[in-house]
């Protein structure tokens, strides 16, 4: 889309996309039953939606504690200067530890705030000692324990009746 071009999501789309994240493997079948649409509109719509760069990626969610992984611990750290070179040293460490859930940039106490999801404390303990604290530039780590999930969701909140996009480099959305 260029900076000029709209694209107007109506409350069909919406409706695709609510029903989408709630469930990636739904048949177009039945979404198009679930938003009151024929298959072949339904499947045309959601081809344009992907078109449109509306979709980052089609996942299956596992459960971290049927898998053993019981502890989830949200790490705060410290950067002795945030430089652009140290930063991004940083971020792309830290990206490559498949215990990292999340990974954010931040404004505040903290430079970076991880969630991290292990199976133990020992698990823990070595992936502070061995990575963290091994990580250049590295001042300040602070830990905090989830002692339980009180909320967790992937889905968006989108607007029943529909929302404007823009061309994302235009960094301007409108909802209706």
């Amino acid at each position: 889309m260029s900076t000029t071009t709209r694209q107007r999501l109506d409350r069909i789309d919406i409706g695709i996309l609510n029903q989408l994240q709630h469930n990636a493997r739904i048949t177009n079948a039945e979404l198009a039953r679930a938003v009151n649409l024929s298959a072949t509109p339904c499947f045309n719509r959601v081809r344009a939606l992907e078109k449109a760069g509306l979709f980052r990626q089609h996942v299956t969610l596992l459960d971290p504690e049927a898998l053993g992984l019981s502890i989830n611990v949200f790490i705060q750290v410290s950067l002795e200067k945030q430089v652009k070179d140290a930063l991004a040293h940083f971020e792309h460490a830290i990206s490559e530890r498949p215990e990292v859930m999340e990974c954010y940039l931040m404004t505040g106490d903290a430079d970076y705030l991880l969630r991290v999801v292990l199976p133990d404390i020992a698990a823990l303990e070595r992936f502070i000692l061995e990575r963290l604290t091994t990580l250049p530039g590295v001042s300040n780590i602070r830990s905090s324990f989830a002692l339980k999930q009180v909320r967790y969701k992937t889905a968006l909140p989108l607007p029943a009746s529909g929302l404007t996009l823009r061309d994302p480099d235009a960094a301007e959305t409108e909802w209706t």
